[in-house]
């Protein structure tokens, strides 16, 4: 069983980052902070489940700064290129994590396996619903942005979103493994625990961590757009 302190904790830290998407929502379709950029309505919210608390300090800086009513009230206000990186990632890790969300749920209800293991079937069908949503979040960024067609705007969606959530995937499922084969291994955590997401929420924090200097270097260079 899970030791007393971990359980807390989970209850405080998931309850937290469900409060924190909530009060974003809010923020956005509640008190008129819309995104310009509308697939970001998703974004943020995605984002606090995940970074919790954390998540509103990066919101109310870029995010909430960046919308129509701020700027007529406050004026616009330039965000470094360390912050646009950051915003890129959350970018990236939403489509992340709502597959990841996804994934854990189908691997547990259906019981995946492949080759024996479960910690496969996690991989496996995690990084395929990742990429998937990953992809689909950046075409609806792409497409408006450069007019481009459904397909060229796919091919340039796959071009740009491939390697960094590949690399938000790395620090997660480092992490995932650490769970399942280090400390928790007999019984292992499952998605019907709340300690499971804590832990979950820990590692798509260090995906974000291992994706940002992969998304720098793809702003750099040009591969992907500044956000």
């Amino acid at each position: 069983m899970p030791p007393t302190w971990l359980t807390v904790l989970a209850w405080i830290w998931v309850g937290l980052a469900f409060a924190s998407a909530g009060w974003i929502v809010y923020d956005i379709y509640g008190r008129g902070y819309r995104q310009r950029m509308r697939i970001m309505e998703v974004v943020w919210p995605v984002t606090a489940l995940y970074f919790s608390v954390l998540s509103l300090y990066g919101y109310g800086r870029w995010g909430r700064t960046s919308t129509a009513k701020w700027i007529a009230r406050e004026g616009e206000r330039t965000r470094s290129f360390g912050a646009r990186v950051a915003v890129g990632v959350t970018h990236c890790g939403s489509g992340c994590t709502l597959g990841d969300i996804i994934g854990g749920w189908l691997v547990f209800l259906i019981a995946i396996d492949i080759l024996g293991s479960r910690l496969l079937g996690e991989y496996v069908v995690d990084y395929a619903l990742a990429f998937t949503l990953g992809i689909l979040f950046q075409y609806l960024t792409i497409k408006p942005m450069q007019n481009l067609s459904v397909g060229a705007g796919v091919k340039e969606a796959v071009k740009v979103d491939t390697l960094s959530l590949t690399s938000f995937e790395v620090g997660l499922f480092g992490w995932m493994a650490l769970m399942r084969l280090v400390f928790f291994t007999d019984p292992n955590l499952e998605p019907d625990q709340i300690e499971y997401w804590f832990l979950m929420q820990v590692g798509m924090m260090l995906g974000f961590v291992t994706a940002y200097p992969v998304n720098w270097w793809l702003i750099r260079r040009g591969v992907k757009p500044a956000m």
